[in-house]
């Protein structure tokens, strides 16, 4: 048997240790309110916090076998000291900033102390229960101020971490078998380790917040399975009938609600409230009543497969919010995957490769989790029902009569949702309705792909006669829709440059006119707009246009290049070779992030302001004597997340960009900006009014008397921004400084200046190459129409 040998074998020694602790607390406050500062709340916090951990592992240590202070204790008291000095600047934090550097340096040192008073124990032989339930609390108790600490930052999700501990102790008071003591195990020791480090690290800032938020859930869930195993071992020792009973009803209700609530959740964001709970789901009443009449194994089969079906269908309706959401449309379960990739290429430009994938493994694990999650909720439902027939019969029955009535009553408290729910069956109605329109106008848009094209049979000759020796420029401004000129709490700011812009180039000797378009895209996916204005083809989903860049279609880039112009494409958001701008756009020059020179700083998935994309065109191409030229630019400084944005500087100053460098620090970060969406409409706006003045001042700089400007949006900004139901109109303008310009569109009957009111005309994006080659060519393709399967009107 072994002995225990205290420091001190007798209460007075005890009290002395209570003494030197409450003075040792005192002391470390002072060091930190000298070093980094401490208020009023800090000290109280600190002092109350160091004078109970004393008291307790006093108290403790006097009711125990050996009242005596062990050598392991002095180690943790110290820790339950250097927690005091946590609790003091956490407290602090409430009012005003507090040093980071002293509450990690405080938090990293009691952490590294966990370690030692546990060898310190066992190398004394000084190790007891009550000693390890000491350090254990005095773990917890770190684990709760620093998550109290990082949620102020990420999240209240994270005081979850930090509550764990004290949920299971108030639930050990309500039920006694959870109060149980738990046997010693490394892998609980492991997880509360990890916890305090993980927040010790978010709180110190090192990562950035999007990785520090996967980090900490990471942590989250491992704490969630510790815990999980230490409450089903309880369970398993310790739970009486009636526990278990109780548990069992837990489980179902538990079960009912998740089936309950995915058959009857929407697929739109924007319906997306507590009052659509409120309904009575017909496939959750077939399954059960199908349930009733199957004997056991036909049983599991049929509700294995239903839970499957409907989380599939609720990942249906996971990609329908997110389509809505960023590109206005519902997903297709036919054509729509070819959309996902570019949409995560976009992510991954924004917020780096690193933090994509691991957002993406976390995506893929909690779709995992989720799916599992409704197919044994679906099972143990039937289960229940066939094992208490007589009860679930009745219910069934009252269920089924209510929503009989409601359907009759048509009743809804949600106006867009109907109590008598039908949702998982309409979605599926509604998507192999909208499969078969699409796979229909699919075999349209391919027997236009592959018909015969007039304008491609024009002359060279004929071809643009009426822009000859002509720079055309066509300028796409990302994300530049309706939106952001008309109806909009930002839309006063982009109106006024555009407004100053019409009347600084009328001050240089231009004109404007500017009209409407119908892009075929909504929120991203930009080059479908970019395909369809060159094409005279609707390209609205990334199968069209994989179709349309390995075919020979005759693109506004080939008639400049048969007529003779020099034909360039500019798009400094690219960082590898573009196969389709040779071998489709049959461009003779091609510009990205790579070849332009550019020594500055990225913005976000802005690799460089748009400032910069204009001068380094104009330095290279734009040079004495040059042959005529069309040019496709895109400017990308508009892009979500619309932060950090640069800025304007004056145009001899650009260089290779390095002027540029402190402007990202100066800026504010996308995850600031997108706290908050109203602050994410504003950046929006603020990033359209910086891509508008950089292009019309950049007009007046260049001052090329033959430039004709072609600049327009590719689509409207996400729903985020657009708000549900928002067209897909974009502003379009010609801006030239020869009359005879204008006087050869007179028939578009455009509205002057930079600014299209709400009268001026609207053409589908499809529309214009034919229209802009049959005003300004000799040749006779007019009337004839090749831009394929049109896109319905969308509503004025």
């Amino acid at each position: 048997m072994r002995v225990i040998r205290p420091l001190g074998e007798d209460p007075p020694a005890i009290w002395l240790a209570t003494i030197l602790g409450m003075l040792a607390t005192a002391a470390l406050l002072g060091v930190v309110s000298a070093t980094a500062g401490l208020g009023v709340a800090g000290w109280i916090a600190g002092l109350v916090t160091g004078s109970a951990a004393t008291a307790l592992l006093a108290t403790a240590r006097m009711r125990s076998d050996n009242p005596a202070i062990l050598p392991a204790d002095w180690v943790t008291l110290t820790r339950a000291l250097l927690i005091a000095g946590v609790a003091g600047l956490v407290a602090d934090s409430f009012g005003r900033p507090v040093s980071i550097m002293a509450l990690v340096s405080l938090s990293a040192v009691a952490l590294v102390l966990d370690a030692v008073d546990g060898q310190v124990a066992r190398r004394t032989g000084t190790d007891t229960p009550l000693g390890a339930r000491i350090d254990g609390e005095v773990d917890a108790f770190l684990i709760l101020l620093l998550s109290i600490k990082v949620s102020q930052d990420y999240g209240g999700w994270i005081l979850a971490i930090g509550a764990a501990r004290y949920a299971l102790l108030l639930a050990g008071w309500l039920i006694p078998w959870l109060a149980a003591p738990l046997p010693p195990r490394y892998w609980r020791k492991v997880v509360a380790a990890v916890q305090g480090i993980v927040l010790t690290v978010a709180a110190s800032g090192l990562l950035d917040r999007l990785t520090a938020m996967i980090v900490v859930a990471a942590a989250m869930l491992a704490l969630a399975e510790s815990f999980g195993r230490d409450v089903i071992w309880l369970y398993r020792t310790g739970a009486g009938a009636r526990a278990r009973r109780a548990l069992r009803l837990a489980i179902t209700i538990l079960a009912v609600a998740l089936v309950w609530g995915v058959l009857v959740a929407p697929d739109q964001h924007r319906f997306l409230t507590p009052a659509i709970l409120v309904r009575i789901p017909v496939e959750g009443l077939v399954l059960v009543a199908v349930a009733m009449v199957l004997p056991a194994r036909p049983r599991q089969i049929v509700a294995g497969a239903a839970g499957i079906l409907f989380g599939l269908l609720t990942l249906v309706k996971v990609l329908n919010i997110g389509f809505y959401s960023q590109v206005g449309r519902a997903f297709n379960p036919v054509l729509g995957w070819g959309d996902i990739p570019p949409a995560i290429g976009v992510v991954r430009d924004s917020i780096g490769a690193t933090r994509t994938n691991v957002a993406l493994v976390a995506l893929l694990l909690g779709l995992i989790l989720v799916i599992g999650a409704i197919t044994a909720s679906a099972i143990h439902i039937t289960t229940v029902a066939a094992r208490h027939r007589r009860a679930a019969a009745g219910s069934l029955a009252a269920l089924t009569a209510a929503w009989v009535l409601c359907a009759g009553l048509s009743l809804r408290i949600v106006p867009s949702s109907p109590v008598a729910s039908t949702s998982d069956a309409g979605l599926v109605v509604a998507q192999v309705r909208d499969t078969q329109l699409e796979l229909r106008d699919q075999g349209h848009f391919d027997e236009a792909l592959r018909g015969s094209d007039p304008q491609a049979s024009v002359p060279a000759s004929d071809l643009l006669t009426g822009l000859r020796g002509k720079d055309v420029l066509i300028v796409f401004v990302e994300s530049y829709g309706q939106v952001a000129v008309q109806g909009t709490n930002f839309s006063a700011g982009v109106d006024a440059v555009l407004s100053q812009g019409t009347a600084s180039l009328a001050r240089a000797g231009w004109s404007a006119q500017s009209a409407w378009l119908t892009s075929p895209t909504f929120g991203g996916i930009s080059w479908l707009a970019h395909s369809t204005l060159q094409s005279g083809l609707w390209v609205d989903n990334e199968q069209r246009y994989s179709e349309l860049v390995g075919s020979r279609r005759f693109t506004l880039s080939d008639a400049f290049g048969k007529a003779g112009w020099r034909t360039v494409a500019d798009d400094p958001s690219n960082d590898y070779y573009w196969p389709p701008g040779k071998s489709f756009y049959h461009y003779d020059q091609i510009y990205d992030r790579r070849n332009v020179g550019y020594h500055g700083p990225t913005f976000s998935y802005a690799s460089m302001p748009d400032q910069y994309t204009l001068a380094a065109f104009q330095r290279s191409e734009l040079t004495a004597g040059h042959k005529p030229l069309m040019a496709e630019i895109d400017l990308v400084s508009s892009h979500t997340p619309w932060a950090p944005l640069p800025t304007m500087v004056p145009w001899n100053k650009v260089g290779d960009g390095s002027i540029f460098d402190p402007m990202p620090a100066r800026s504010e970060t996308p995850i600031a900006v997108w706290r908050n969406a109203n602050t994410g409409r504003q950046f929006y706006g603020q990033s359209i009014q910086y891509s508008l003045q950089a292009l019309t001042s950049w007009v007046t700089e260049v001052n090329d008397p033959n430039l004709v400007l072609i600049m327009l949006g590719d689509h409207q900004p996400s729903t985020l921004v657009s708000g549900a139901g928002a067209n897909h109109e974009v502003p379009v303008s010609i801006v030239a400084r020869d009359p005879s310009v204008f006087r050869q569109v007179a028939s578009w009957h455009w509205q002057a200046g930079l600014q299209p009111g709400p009268s001026a005309p609207l053409e589908q994006m499809d529309a214009f190459r034919n229209q802009f080659l049959d005003t300004f060519s000799t040749g006779s393709a007019q009337g004839v129409l090749a831009h394929g399967p049109a896109a319905p009107q969308q509503p004025r």
